[in-house]
């Protein structure tokens, strides 16, 4: 008898203050330079959009954190756990985002990613993402002083069917 294997159920879910120990470690064990606790409860507090991802059994395997703005968003921080990346979490937390603008009525989203990240850039790239700019020592970097960020932006068509 052949088994079939379906992938876990996933929730994406509001974070609050009491799923930062999980969120930490996950901020943890993806960066060098992590956010702090502290980062996370003042975004919290100062209402961004906040989500995690919870995939059955495994728990807390992913998060996003955004920040609206005037028919923008920006992509503060997006995060897969080392231990479930490469099954589709971070594109399944990008559509979110991308229904989430929509919601927002944002015409664009917007982050920063190190040029070094070159997982992350080719995700962002194979979803749309164009590259409009660098900012020059934007990241702490070992050993190197600062590092880069690629800025890129995403069009979101939908927006404009509403506003219109």
């Amino acid at each position: 008898m052949n088994a079939v294997v379906r992938p876990a159920p996933r929730m994406l879910l509001p974070l609050r203050e009491s799923d930062l120990d999980d969120v930490m470690a996950i901020e943890e064990a993806v960066y060098d330079f992590p956010w702090t606790r502290g980062n996370f409860i003042d975004s919290l507090h100062a209402g961004y959009d906040m989500r995690g991802l919870w995939a059955g059994d495994d728990g807390l395997v992913a998060y996003f954190v955004a920040m609206g703005g005037v028919e923008e968003l920006h992509l503060l921080n997006l995060s897969v756990a080392p231990q479930a990346q490469h099954r589709g979490h971070g594109r399944y937390l990008l559509d979110a985002l991308r229904e989430l603008a929509h919601e927002h009525r944002a015409r664009q989203l917007w982050l920063e990613v190190r040029t070094s990240n070159t997982r992350a850039r080719a995700l962002y790239e194979r979803y749309g993402f164009l590259s409009v700019g660098v900012r020059r020592g934007y990241y702490p970097a070992l050993g190197r002083g600062r590092e880069d960020a690629v800025v890129m932006t995403l069009q979101i068509p939908e927006a404009w069917h509403e506003l219109g």
